[in-house]
């Protein structure tokens, strides 16, 4: 496994390839990004596996500065899952001046749920991932379910623009008790992590009662963020929406249901696909 630093150097190990498999990351690695690793190589091209904290993606108050960079046992957890190569730019040399030009996805999709609650966040996360797309070139990337609307403003990016590049989508990895595996997990305390398995129980209790005919969508969301408020979390949103444009729910049309809520500091999300009702 190749470890580069520098656009020309990993240009110049990628010349002449006619596909790669791409896997994105800000680094501090769990097994949910080595199963995009391990997917990327099922599509028999060589893997490249970024490792950058995008400040493009981060509002003034959240934890850019203490988001944990984990180089050395991120390379290793990639060496092992079977990467080819990790490009692991500064942010002078991904960002060598103020990035004035930057990917506005539209309003519609991007500053509605994650959007509302960090705004600009999408605007940061296309920009820094058509820069990346930019540097790898790669036919195919992946990207996990966990992150729902990051992975649809992300296809409707390449589909707009025209890149010639596959979209993969991964299934959410999720602990033994079904807590979707997540970076932050790592600032839950003890007492803190058996009760984050609460957001994956309450996107279950909606599933089940909307397979027993539940059609209320308002009253199944506001039951849920009640449930978690009272068990001292602070929800930001449990909403039941269509999956293929996250618009409101409509007759036959399979839906998925995310969830956004502090517990203590840390803020955790999630999400459940349904068919169709």
């Amino acid at each position: 496994m190749q470890i580069v630093h520098t656009i020309a150097d990993l240009r110049s190990i990628l010349a002449g390839q006619a596909k790669t498999a791409f896997v994105p990351t800000m680094g501090n690695l769990h097994e949910g990004h080595l199963s995009l690793v391990q997917m990327a190589r099922s599509h028999g091209a060589p893997v490249v596996a970024s490792i950058f904290v995008n400040r493009l993606q981060f509002a003034p108050h959240e934890d850019f500065d203490t988001y944990p960079r984990t180089l050395e046992r991120d390379c290793e957890l990639l060496r092992g899952a079977g990467c080819d190569i990790v490009f692991a730019p500064s942010e002078r040399e991904l960002y060598p001046e103020p990035q004035r030009y930057t990917v506005q996805p539209p309003a519609e999709l991007a500053d509605i749920l994650e959007g509302h609650f960090r705004p600009g966040f999408f605007t940061g996360v296309c920009t820094v991932v058509l820069k990346l797309f930019n540097c790898v070139q790669p036919r195919y990337a992946m990207f996990g379910k966990k992150d729902y609307q990051q992975l649809m403003v992300i296809r409707r990016m390449v589909k707009q623009f025209a890149l010639p590049i596959g979209i993969v989508a991964g299934e959410t990895s999720r602990a033994a008790d079904g807590l979707a595996l997540s970076s932050r997990n790592g600032y839950l305390d003890a007492e803190q992590r058996a009760e984050a398995v609460q957001l994956s129980a309450a996107l279950r209790r909606i599933a089940e009662a909307v397979a027993a005919g539940g059609r209320d969508w308002a009253k199944l969301e506001s039951d849920a963020m009640a449930g978690l408020a009272a068990r001292d979390w602070k929800p930001d949103y449990v909403a039941i929406r269509r999956q293929h444009d996250l618009g409101e729910p409509a007759p036959g049309e399979p839906l998925v249901v995310l969830a956004a809520a502090k517990l203590g500091s840390t803020r955790l999300i999630d999400n459940l696909e349904l068919p169709a009702p």
